[in-house]
């Protein structure tokens, strides 16, 4: 069987990648929109974020489960397996659904979604950090040094 090691490293950098930009800088910025504007920026955020997002968790998923698969007794498939899991469940379970909501709420709720969707955020940038470490180490990645 091939080895997924490397393909899982390529799909947790640009996961965490993408992770980290959403957290740094995406939602900062969404965070800034006035009430009058904020139904249309919330809209296209959610239109523009969702093709990406589907691609990189598709890929995630196989190269998870490949990787499984190809390397059960290595530590890092599981810390993978487990931050990736965590990264997921948390944007299935609690982020996606904020977003459901947000865009739905009058402006006085928001702020409270707002403070939930930020903590879902960190769940997931922290699984998909966590699985990043288990692809490097699965790989035999080492810092460079």
């Amino acid at each position: 069987m091939a080895d997924p090691a490397p393909w899982l490293l390529l799909a947790a950098s640009l996961h965490a990648g993408f992770q980290l930009t959403i957290t740094l800088v995406v939602y900062p910025a969404l965070m800034e929109v006035p009430p009058e504007g904020w139904t249309r920026a919330h809209d296209r955020h959610s239109r523009r974020v969702a093709p990406l997002a589907v691609a990189i968790y598709a890929a995630l998923v196989l190269l998870l489960a490949w990787t499984l698969v190809a390397e059960p007794r290595s530590p890092g498939t599981w810390v993978a397996l487990a931050g990736g899991t965590g990264s997921i469940i948390s944007t299935a379970f609690a982020a996606a659904p904020l977003h459901g909501r947000l865009s739905r709420v009058p402006s006085g709720d928001r702020p409270a979604l707002l403070a939930r969707l930020v903590l879902a955020d960190r769940a997931r940038t922290l699984g998909a950090l966590v699985c990043l470490a288990g692809a490097a180490w699965v790989s035999g990645a080492t810092p460079a040094g």
